[in-house]
């Protein structure tokens, strides 16, 4: 069954004994993944991650959970479990933690690493609690498991969580490489374990539904990479997350092979690097990685830069690279490598990167023409396979567009879960658990978080609405002065546009009808300076939209004198 959002109350308090399943992001979207179980009159939240905005949000720097439906609440909170390393994953940890900064965090070495030296930058000190798979914790009246899942970042877990009204499990993002580089297989012999023992709820990475067969492993990929090092000629750029320590392994090893050296580009990058070698999860050839002022010494050949940049990014350093704003020139005879998937709605972006490094000259290798990226999220089949290993009473795709959640949930239908028993929500809608059954609660409030600056909360849809005017429509700006006492006109209209035309003449047309409109106005007694804009904003307005057709913002200014 299939509930979007905006007919539903605010849910009823939860049954005794229930447990109450609310998403607050990563429904409906691809980001922003952030989960909260109640029981008992307890919290538990499942990841805290981001979103990254696309040209609808412009200035906007992230996009973050709506935590106003548990504000009041974070007293209840026993804990954060973070599924893995991402930043649509732990990206908003640092919000969350700023309202309440005890709040303890659970979660692999790796990923609490990650979190911690995010948490840095905030100066937040938190609370933490490392765990491995096959590692269970009691967190209030929250008994969790945790177990071994293969994702494109090493050490992601899912979490099983038992309550006395339930089993919830819960897989994170993951697949099932059957070759993982870190040999770090998906613990299937765990989701059958569970299955036998009985699992009430399963919440299931969606992001893949809706591709058939078995997602690509990991190592298939290394001859496409070691055939570009072989053919290049001058410098090898690779964008890439600055958390996909996979991806950045298979470039070290590539390097070493061809005899090249890698410098890191960008802070997350040499900062997420750093804790991945620290710790043991990036293996670096001695003498390969190099710091990025070594590279003026060494010829082109013989080059390797690891940035970020590869969903388009405006900031990121590839994208500056593709503007010539950054002090790497990309030229003739460089080649650059785009080792990731596109994210949904960045295509423009990077198709935008993509075009402006080739337009100087680069040979650009991205996952189109080449096979240089394979996902971290589990193909239909391997949906199917879990379904039918851990057997759920009942369903919640989570992590996805609503056609791969809606696709998901086919898939579970599929293999013998009842459609009664499937619920695919949107964000902010609370799914109960009652005595094996699930269904639709209720809706709280769940709308974007907008990080805009220094500035959290602050900006809204009608703050981006009026950019989206400015950036698409233009601006005009009109002055006129009137006698005080009279309201007649005594200078003016003075008009200046920007992003509007280039030529300001055009606009010599409408002042006659701004002063015979001001006229009558004031022949009517209307001396108001307030209601005079509004006559010159309808006038303007009306001949813009008719004569140009266009609707930029327009900001009347009626000075008395």
């Amino acid at each position: 069954m299939s509930h979007p959002h905006p007919d539903l109350d605010t849910p009823a308090p939860l049954a005794p004994g229930g447990v109450r399943v609310t998403p607050l992001g990563g429904l409906g979207e691809i980001g922003r993944n952030m989960t909260v179980v109640e029981h008992e009159g307890q919290l538990l939240v499942i990841d805290c991650g981001v979103l990254f905005p696309d040209d609808h949000h412009p200035g906007i720097d992230l996009i973050l959970p709506d935590f106003s439906s548990i504000e009041d609440r974070l007293e209840q909170v026993q804990a954060i479990v973070l599924t893995h390393g991402h930043e649509d994953h732990i990206g908003a940890v640092p919000y969350l933690l700023r309202l309440k900064p005890d709040i303890p965090l659970v979660g692999s070495q790796l990923t609490l690493a990650l979190v911690e030296a995010k948490l840095k930058e905030h100066r937040i000190t938190p609370f933490t609690l490392g765990v491995a798979e096959g590692a269970r914790e009691r967190l209030g009246v929250f008994d969790c498991e945790f177990v071994a899942v293969n994702h494109s970042i090493p050490d992601a877990l899912a979490v099983c969580v038992r309550t006395s009204g339930g089993t919830l499990l819960h897989t994170g993002d993951f697949k099932m490489d059957q070759l993982p580089l870190d040999g770090r297989l998906t613990d299937l012999r765990a989701f059958a374990r569970l299955g036998e023992e009985g699992v009430d709820l399963f919440l299931t990475d969606s992001t893949n539904a809706e591709v058939p067969g078995f997602t690509t492993p990991e190592r298939e990929i290394a001859p496409a990479i070691d055939k570009v090092f072989r053919h290049a000629e001058r410098r090898i750029i690779v964008a890439c997350f600055s958390s996909h320590v996979h991806r950045v392994q298979q470039v070290l090893d590539a390097a070493s092979k061809a005899g090249r050296k890698v410098a890191l580009i960008g802070r997350s990058m040499v900062r997420n690097m750093g804790i991945a070698a620290e710790l043991g999860y990036l293996h670096v050839p001695d003498g390969v990685l190099v710091d990025v002022k070594a590279l003026d010494d060494l010829p082109d050949r013989k080059v390797v830069l690891v940035c970020t940049g590869s969903q388009g990014e405006p900031m990121a350093a590839l994208s500056r690279m593709a503007n010539r704003d950054h002090r790497i020139e990309v030229g003739e005879g460089d080649t650059v490598l785009l080792a990731s998937s596109l994210i949904p709605g960045n295509e423009n972006a990077v198709y935008r990167v993509i075009n402006g490094l080739m337009r100087l000259g680069a040979t650009v290798v991205h996952k189109g023409n080449a096979k240089v990226h394979v996902s971290g999220h589990a193909s239909a089949g391997e949906l199917l396979y879990c379904y039918n290993i851990v057997k759920p009473r009942n369903v919640l795709p989570v992590h996805g567009e609503w056609r791969h959640l809606k696709a998901n949930a086919e898939l579970a239908v599929q293999t013998g879960v009842h459609p009664r028993g499937v619920v695919v929500v949107e964000d902010g809608v609370a799914v109960d658990l009652v005595g094996g059954r699930v269904r639709v609660a209720g809706a709280v409030e769940c709308g974007y978080v907008y990080v805009d600056g220094s500035s959290v909360g602050e900006a809204d849809e009608t703050l981006l609405k009026d950019r989206r005017i400015l950036r698409d429509e233009g601006f005009i700006s009109v002055v006129v002065v009137v006698d005080s006492s009279s309201g007649k006109l005594v200078a003016g209209p003075e008009i200046i546009a920007r992003g509007f035309t280039p030529d300001d003449i055009v606009f010599d047309e409408v002042r006659p009808r701004i002063e015979e409109a001001l006229a009558q106005a004031t022949a009517q007694g209307v001396t108001d300076s307030y209601q005079l804009q509004q006559v010159v904003r309808r006038t303007l307005g009306t001949w813009v939209g008719r004569r140009i057709r266009r609707r930029p913002m327009i900001i009347p200014t009626v000075i008395e004198a």
